[in-house]
């Protein structure tokens, strides 16, 4: 069976409705829930980025079952990997348990308020690795002191950790992420339906690990609505995660998508109340080979009305086409 999630958008919401929206998707039934980590919205209006840590540690307060998990993180520009692995095992005690520490090689949209530069994309993934690895390190207790390419650690210690360290996914877009996660990443994480990615995943060393996607959607009873609301949240989309981890404002993000319509983005989000148009959303990356795949309603007004229609009539269709 596949595992459906629940997506809190920090570039949608603010910070006590984020919280409130998980706790209603605890309550409906989803299996999981992710965060993302935004600096900024993606587009003016979308209009929050709250601080997704400060979040969480609500939310895992708030809840009692639901997974948490950052979807992703950058662990190597806005923060040091020393003080992500604090954050980590501070949020796996405070959720007993329930956390997953999503990684990522990050996006200029949010690095760049740090004023350090954004690297070129193969330095990104040797920081990433880096990190990581001074992650895992920390996680194992003890002193680390590492003098590194990209990190110098200087007789770290994390004196607060779990018995289990929280499991650490990658976010994968092509070979040489896939081939970092493979090496380290105890599950994969992408955005797009790709089985490409997965099987690069598995070549690397990720044969059995899970695999977890993330679909946008756009719900409404009046599908007009719906669509207008996609276009006007999340027609940056589409653009390629090539080009979305190098533009390094909303208002880039406006001028790349000037010419991006709303029958353009109805092509590509399901929008409406057609519970077999989801379904059929979410069909490929089941047959590309995910086993979890997290929703993202898109519009912070619109979390309440969705949540409803998912107990009611999302949920049931979803575990009936995928049991």
């Amino acid at each position: 069976m596949v595992r459906i999630g629940y997506t809190m958008m920090t570039e949608q919401a603010g910070p006590r409705e984020l919280v409130g929206h998980v706790v209603r998707a605890e309550e409906v039934g989803y299996d999981f829930s992710v965060t993302s980590d935004h600096y900024f919205p993606w587009l003016r209006a979308q209009g929050h980025a709250p601080y997704a840590w400060s979040v969480l540690g609500a939310a895992a307060q708030a809840t009692t079952r639901i997974p948490l998990m950052t979807y992703v993180t950058c662990p190597s520009v806005r923060y040091h990997p020393a003080v992500v692995a604090q954050k980590a095992a501070t949020m796996q005690l405070l959720s007993g348990g329930r956390f997953r520490l999503g990684l990522g090689s990050g996006e200029n949209l949010n690095e760049h308020v740090v004023g350090g530069g954004w690297p070129a994309v193969d330095v990104r993934h040797e920081m990433l690795e880096e990190a990581v690895e001074i992650i895992q390190a920390l996680f194992k207790g003890g002193h680390v002191t590492r003098h590194g390419t990209h990190f110098d650690v200087e007789s770290a210690r994390l004196w607060d950790l779990p018995d289990e360290p929280p499991p650490i996914g990658i976010a994968v877009s092509g070979e040489q992420s896939c081939r970092l996660a493979g090496r380290f990443a105890d599950l994969v994480i992408a955005t797009e339906p790709k089985a490409g990615l997965l099987e690069a995943f598995d070549r690397h060393g990720g044969a059995g690990k899970p695999r977890v996607g993330q679909l946008p959607v756009s719900f409404d009873t009046d599908r007009e609505t719906a669509v207008k609301r996609a276009h006007a949240q999340f027609r940056w989309f589409g653009s390629g995660w090539k080009v979305n981890a190098e533009l390094p404002h909303p208002d880039s993000f406006e001028a790349a998508t000037q010419f991006v319509t709303p029958d353009d983005v109805a092509a590509s989000i399901p929008c409406g109340d057609d519970p077999d148009a989801f379904v059929e959303a979410v069909r490929p990356y089941v047959e590309a080979g995910f086993d979890e795949v997290a929703l993202v309603q898109i519009g912070g007004d619109a979390q309440e009305p969705f949540l409803d229609w998912s107990e009611k009539t999302l949920l049931p269709a979803l575990r009936e086409a995928f049991a």
